[in-house]
């Protein structure tokens, strides 16, 4: 629950009801091109022309870059998720996963996996195990691994630690845990279900009356340590409706009692909190979008 002095950003958002265009059925593959085509597939990228270089008016934008430009967003395709990376918190600022029943039917087992560094990013900004080591925290995943039990290599690929964040014990293996295998009940009875998860660094009011985003960072590498974090569903169902539900959970323990619809937010609160966008993208492929809300929960 979003309790205390926490502030998440709060909107409404127009309810809709109805259907876009179905979407190309996915492919299985266990080759590098079939990682890109995940990308190609998705309904949504969280975030406006995320993989672009800037557009650099003027004519002299050539001299501009003459030495290279210092970061672009940093996209990783893999087999089961997409990801954006943060370098600054040494973890994803999204990860997107595609789940159906083909998806989370199969023989991958996760005693076959370690958690390992993640080579493509640079040594100065990637998390690594030592980092974890006595830290007081999990190494949460964001997509997770049993999302994936179709391939034993998209299993192994949830556990790079780019895929991970420092999550709190109780939260990971309670609360959280009941939200992902909420995720996969839903794609069990939906044509799919695109999940995106990732990490929120909230502000608070402390006792000046003043706002601040504090969080701790863990181990030498500084892994930045959550507030909350969030997920967000995209639904596309057997009668082609499209449905969107919204979570935010405080990186804390939670009691896996509560149900989770209390967790419902609407989905402009993680926009606005995140720096995401989600809403005009999924406008681009269907004109009308139903938003699933503590009180309009079926």
């Amino acid at each position: 629950m979003l309790r205390g002095r926490w502030l998440l950003p709060a909107a409404s958002l127009a309810l809709g009801a109805g259907l876009g265009a179905a979407l190309p059925a996915r492919r299985r593959a266990e080759g590098g091109g079939a990682a890109e085509g995940l990308l190609g597939r998705l309904p949504v990228v969280p975030a406006v022309a995320a993989a672009a270089p800037p557009a650099l008016p003027g004519s002299g934008r050539a001299e501009l870059t003459k030495y290279g430009l210092p970061g672009l967003a940093q996209l990783r395709s893999r087999e089961s998720y997409v990801l954006c990376y943060d370098p600054r918190s040494r973890s994803a600022l999204w990860v997107i996963e595609q789940l159906n029943r083909e998806t989370l039917s199969g023989t991958s087992d996760r005693a076959g996996c370690d958690f390992q560094e993640d080579d493509s990013v640079h040594e100065y900004h990637r998390a690594t195990n030592a980092d974890y080591r006595g830290s007081g925290f999990d190494r949460g995943h964001l997509a997770a691994a049993a999302n994936h039990k179709w391939s034993q290599k998209a299993m192994r690929d949830t556990f790079y630690l780019s895929n991970i964040a420092p999550q709190d014990p109780h939260l990971n293996q309670n609360a959280w845990n009941n939200l992902e295998k909420y995720s996969r009940s839903l794609a069990r009875n939906n044509k799919n279900v695109y999940v995106c998860t990732g990490p929120l660094f909230l502000p608070r009011m402390e006792a000046d009356g003043k706002m601040y985003v504090k969080y701790q960072v863990i181990g030498k590498n500084n892994v930045a340590v959550p507030t909350h974090f969030f997920k967000v569903l995209i639904l596309e169902k057997e009668s082609g409706e499209i449905e969107l539900r919204s979570y935010v959970m405080p990186n804390s323990p939670v009691d896996e009692k509560i149900p989770l619809e209390r967790f419902l937010v609407p989905i402009e609160s993680i926009e606005r909190a995140s720096g995401l966008l989600f809403v005009p993208n999924i406008l681009k492929r269907t004109s009308n979008l139903k938003a699933i809300t503590a009180g309009n929960k079926r």
